[in-house]
């Protein structure tokens, strides 16, 4: 709502706007994901995978560090492709699309390690509400990028 403001406010694109922004945010979600981690918030699911931490307030159970996936992957692998995908010109949508498709796919995959949330557990087909969440986030991306290519210049 604040980029529709802003963008109105200054007669702008919208899309142009976040397009620019675009490449920007996976930073922002870095930040918060090592806070997640260092808060030791937002755990991964039990693991014996060599790389399990143990989270004290939680438990004595080796967890997935699914906060540090997250940093790993919604954080500096997006920012590196959104800014690498971002530095030629692009129709317009195609970068904000490419967000989209990008965090969802990320997140929808470190869904699998992290811990669903308690009062919710896992819903229908297996699958958390971080992952049905992401799921019409990578729709509306691979629909926004379609109309991108697809719309004339």
């Amino acid at each position: 709502l604040a980029m529709v403001w802003f963008a109105w406010s200054r007669k702008q694109d919208w899309l142009a706007i976040t397009d620019f922004i675009a490449p920007l945010v996976p930073l922002g979600l870095a930040a918060g994901r090592m806070g997640n981690f260092i808060n030791a918030e937002l755990w991964g699911r039990p693991t014996d995978v060599p790389w399990a931490m143990v989270f004290p307030n939680v438990d004595a159970v080796p967890r997935h560090p699914s906060q540090l996936y997250e940093f790993g992957l919604e954080g500096v692998a997006l920012f590196v492709l959104l800014w690498w995908f971002s530095a030629r010109q692009r129709p317009r949508g195609a970068v904000s699309g490419a967000f989209l498709v990008g965090y969802g796919v990320f997140r929808f995959g470190v869904g699998y390690t992290r811990e669903p949330d308690g009062f919710l557990g896992l819903l229908a087909g297996g699958l958390s509400m971080g992952q049905w969440l992401s799921l019409p986030m990578i729709l509306i991306g691979a629909a926004m990028l379609t109309w991108a290519y697809r719309r004339p210049s």
